[in-house]
């Protein structure tokens, strides 16, 4: 029978025998947990070069010694040859020091569990009796996905310093949610979540994921709707500053990117004037998700170099219209869908070419959705007859043609295609300063 303990490593002197990948990783695992380590083999891997570059390892390039094991608290035998991995748990446990046996966990005094670590607490799976690490693997992996699913409660019982997964009392953490999928968030996104004491959300973004929150978990919905109540910035704002002010853990848990049309300036400027503590987790934005989900590569070499993102809610700006125009943009527009004819014909008015190819991506990464493709000229009228409303990312540009990514249609990795300039504009006048006129790199 196994006993599981968290050794304390920190300005101990770790030994790893072996110069391979599995010897990088219990270097690195070493490294972290704050120890001294010294790695010995003839020969190692990149990684571990690095390590060595970086100063937190030392490396001896030759084969390792029964000497080697004076004066050290742990081994890691990781050499590959299970004579010398045998060699050096002999040479270990006649000094009464705990080793480690990559190729054959039976035959050391110690093992590495498969380990999860969430919100500051490390989780470790050891199978009882005879070494199974795929039974461990398999467990473990359980284990993380209710951690990180949010079905567990993480906050800590007592005092902490806080760090990158912890949520501390009277904190609020941005959240970007990305498209809707939950599977798309980010593991510290989940992390943060499991903890929130309050969740103030929006209509859009992964709200399927607070099913999985605690029962005492407050849900504050500030979504913005079309023909329903619109909550005013100002209001949201002034509700993550009480919830935190009143001692909570606050979890703002936004669609997409939080800084991406999501106002997250705005609120972390209103907690940061407030005195709360505030703290922004980036999450994927349908800007470019949206797109992918559909098939279309926002940038691909040959075709389209840049990408120039459009709030859809206003008049397109000049900015904007010479991207439409300009050779090798793909154009986004979020936000776009209630304004999608007004938007077309402003710029076919301008002159942007009628036959520029417009992809719609409905509820992307959701089960609903769907792509309506057509011209620029005809456009709104397909997702009028189909149907097709907001939420919704529309995608212009070449990459955006009906089977570009399909090895048998003519447009694949096409050249830059030349658009046709708007009349009478700077474009049309000097096509060298129209391909980068005010375009957002991505």
């Amino acid at each position: 029978m196994s006993l599981l303990l968290g050794l304390d490593l920190a300005d101990r002197a770790v030994l790893v025998a072996g110069g391979g990948p599995v010897a990088a990783r219990r270097a690195r695992a070493a490294v972290d947990a704050g120890a001294r380590v010294r790695v010995v083999a003839p020969e190692v891997v990149d990684d571990l070069v690095a390590l060595a570059g970086d100063g937190r390892v030392t490396v001896d390039r030759r084969p390792v010694a029964e000497a080697d094991v004076a004066d050290v608290w742990l081994v890691h035998a990781c050499t590959g040859y299970p004579a010398v991995d045998g060699a050096l748990a002999g040479w270990a446990e006649a000094r009464r020091v705990f080793c480690v046996v990559a190729s054959d966990a039976g035959r050391g005094t110690a093992r590495t569990p498969a380990t999860v670590t969430a919100a500051g607490v490390h989780v470790g799976v050891l199978s009882a009796g005879r070494p199974d690490p795929a039974r461990a693997a398999a467990v473990r992996d359980h284990v993380a996905t209710e951690l990180l699913g949010g079905r567990a409660d993480l906050r800590p019982s007592r005092p902490t310093s806080g760090g990158p997964d912890l949520l501390l009392p009277g904190e609020v953490a941005l959240v970007g949610g990305g498209t809707g999928d939950p599977a798309l968030m980010t593991v510290r996104s989940r992390t943060l979540l499991a903890q929130a004491d309050v969740v103030v959300t929006d209509r859009l973004g992964p709200t399927a994921v607070l099913a999985d929150l605690r029962d005492d978990v407050e849900v504050i919905a500030v979504g913005k709707a079309p023909g329903v109540h619109q909550v005013a910035q100002e209001e949201i704002n002034a509700v993550l500053v009480a919830q935190a002010r009143a001692g909570r853990r606050v979890v703002r848990l936004k669609g997409g990117d939080p800084f991406l049309f999501g106002r997250g300036g705005e609120e972390v400027l209103a907690c940061r004037a407030a005195g709360v503590p505030v703290r922004v987790v980036p999450g994927v934005t349908s800007a470019v998700a949206a797109a992918e989900a559909a098939g279309i590569p926002v940038t691909h070499r040959g075709t389209a170099d840049r990408v120039h993102v459009v709030n859809g809610h206003g008049a397109l700006t000049d900015v904007d219209l010479a991207a439409l125009t300009a050779p090798g943009v793909t154009a986004v527009v979020l936000m776009g869908m209630a304004g999608l004819g007004r938007l077309t014909t402003q710029a076919l008015d301008a002159g942007v070419d009628p036959e520029t190819p417009v992809a719609v991506v409905h509820a992307a990464t959701l089960p609903g959705e769907r792509v309506v493709r057509g011209a620029l000229w005809e456009v709104a009228a397909r997702c009028a007859e189909e149907g097709v409303g907001s939420p919704a990312v529309v995608v212009v540009g070449e990459v955006a043609r009906e089977g570009f990514l399909d090895p048998a249609s003519p447009g694949v990795a096409r050249a830059v295609p030349a658009r046709r300039p708007r009349a009478g504009s700077d474009a049309e006048a000097a096509p060298a300063a129209r391909a980068g006129a005010g375009l957002v790199t991505a």
